[in-house]
């Protein structure tokens, strides 16, 4: 759609955009359209006082808005950016494309713009860590590297900035892949597992739309994918292109591997994973599938350094405090239960079975298996948001005298969980769902949790 950035800015000149979603991505984008002169109306659910300073600093640029409960009605303009929440196929969407509109996303654009090669990461668990460690290590090497995209900020405004022998590396969810066009030069899939079935009409729908990382790639594209996952192991059998394996379960000839103690790249020795600083298999896993994407660019030295080196992402089972001989941990990012099975057996490989405070927002995903492992792995579990009978209901169905709690607030969870605990236990934050029923996103549910650790 767009050759170069400078493409992009002069098509945008004297256009229409309408921009739906005046959120974290959507804002800098309203601004650069602005500054590109185009005629700029910002769409969103909330209201002016809502939106607060952005509106009046929006307003001050000359942006029109259309809010409120009819925000995506009668939509008309040149081009639309739409948020990645907001579903292709909405029947708004479609009126305006039917207009002659073209429908777009600010990660569409900078797909088609970006001068440097692109690393793209997607996956139902782990793709945030596996992300960060790219870039890392990437950056160790000595390597400029742009973060974006489900991680850090908005890369399209920051594209001038961009030079051909950079690295840009992103996190991409299913949201922002379904209506992609362009894929990346080196595409990873971490996983695939139910997730976000409340949004996607059906699994499959799901894994299509993970498919676009890679679909759209050239010959010299490289896909990273799990062997160990039934779907992406299908993915590899059914794609003839250049791809790499990683596995905890399977020793490979061609691939990266776990032997027992030691990571290996077919047979060479990467590294023993005592020697890697996060803790739990999964993490290991994240080292594997991060290396197998940079293995060409990176030295081993430099794999080897991040991985001594590298202390966590922040709400990724985060340390937070000791209190009597009780740890606290913060996973906050768990929005899945396979993911919040990561840290369970994080703990469990270790001989701790912990306490966890799970419960969320009902992404529509089935917590049978969930609650089969928690009634083998887990201490007891404090249930909490509006998942939490059905978080009940699989326990019970797995074993009906097992101990759990179901409280109104996580306040009140942390408070009895505390109460409750032994010296030596650890006691976890690992939701297994989504945050939105009481909280923006995970970051504010995982600090709230922090906060009130440090205030027991």
């Amino acid at each position: 759609m767009f050759k170069d950035f400078n493409d992009f800015k002069n098509k945008m000149n004297g256009k229409k955009a309408v921009v739906v979603g005046v959120g974290v991505s959507n804002t800098p984008l309203i601004k650069l359209l602005c500054s590109c002169g185009a005629e700029v109306t910002a769409c969103d659910k909330k209201s002016a006082d809502e939106l607060g300073e952005i509106y009046n600093e929006l307003a001050g640029l000359g942006v029109q808005f259309k809010l409120g409960e009819s925000y995506l009605s009668d939509l008309e303009g040149d081009y639309l950016f739409k948020t990645p929440g907001l579903r292709f196929d909405n029947e708004n969407l479609i009126k305006f494309s039917k207009k002659g509109g073209t429908v777009t996303s600010e990660m569409e654009v900078f797909f088609d713009v970006c001068p440097s090669k692109i690393i793209a990461i997607t996956g139902s668990d782990g793709k945030t860590t596996t992300t960060t460690l790219i870039s890392e290590m990437l950056k160790e090497q000595g390597y400029n590297v742009h973060l974006g995209g489900n991680i850090g900020k908005p890369l399209l405004c920051e594209t001038p900035e961009i030079k051909p022998e950079d690295f840009t590396v992103v996190e991409l969810s299913s949201f922002q892949l379904q209506t992609m066009k362009k894929s990346a030069d080196v595409a990873v899939i971490t996983n695939i597992t139910p997730n976000h079935l409340d949004y996607h009409k059906s699994m499959e729908e799901y894994t299509e739309a993970k498919k676009n990382v890679y679909k759209f790639q050239n010959e010299n594209g490289i896909l990273v994918l799990n062997f160990d996952n039934d779907l992406t192991n299908e993915i590899g059998k059914s794609e003839k292109r250049n791809i790499r394996y990683f596995s905890r379960n399977h020793a490979l000839k061609d691939g990266v591997w776990l032997d027992c103690k030691t990571v290996k790249d077919g047979e060479n020795i990467l590294i023993d994973i005592e020697r890697i600083k996060l803790p739990g298999l999964h993490n290991v896993e994240n080292f594997m599938t991060a290396y197998q994407a940079v293995k060409d660019f990176i030295s081993v030295e430099t794999f080897v350094k991040v991985a001594e080196e590298f202390g966590g992402v922040k709400h990724r089972i985060e340390f937070v405090r000791e209190l009597n001989g009780v740890s606290f941990y913060n996973d906050s990012i768990a929005s899945s239960p396979t993911r919040a099975q990561a840290l369970i057996d994080s703990f469990y490989e270790k001989g701790t079975k912990a306490t966890i405070i799970c419960g969320g927002y009902d992404k529509k995903i089935p917590f049978d298996e969930f609650g089969s492992e928690i009634v083998k792995k887990v201490k007891k579990a404090y249930l909490v948001g509006h998942t939490a009978e059905k978080i009940a209901a699989a326990i019970k169905n797995a074993d009906s005298n097992y101990d759990y709690v179901i409280l109104n607030t996580l306040k009140e969870a942390v408070a009895l969980a505390y109460n409750e605990a032994e010296k030596g236990d650890v006691v976890a934050l690992c939701p297994a769902c989504a945050s939105f029923d009481f909280y923006k996103n995970f970051e504010e549910r995982g600090n709230l949790f922090k906060k009130l650790v440090g205030e027991l």
